[in-house]
């Protein structure tokens, strides 16, 4: 089994697309970064059916315990807290697959 850490957005109207791609850019280079994440996925979000959500992430994980090694990781902790200053709604869900 395994876990995915969902993750859905919107960011604050005056945060601009260069800004929105450098977040996005710091969250793939997770990936080699933090051991527990096995895969990482994020961009825009394409559908109608969002709630007004613009982005997402999802970030695939061993299991429960490894969520808390990637969320703890020194690696992610700037890359969340700067996402998380230029969002204006954010959303987010794990699913044991």
């Amino acid at each position: 089994m395994s876990l995915l850490h969902i993750a859905w957005f919107r960011f604050k109207a005056d945060v601009s697309p260069d800004r929105i791609a450098h977040h996005l850019a710091s969250c793939r280079e997770l990936v080699g970064r933090v051991p527990a994440v096995r895969d990482l996925k994020c961009g825009p979000n394409l559908s109608d059916r969002a709630a007004g959500m613009t982005h997402g992430i999802v970030v695939t994980l061993a299991d429960q315990a490894a969520l808390s090694a990637y969320l703890d990781h020194p690696a992610h902790i700037p890359v969340a807290e700067a996402l998380k200053g230029d969002i204006a709604e954010l959303r987010v869900m794990d699913l044991q697959t």
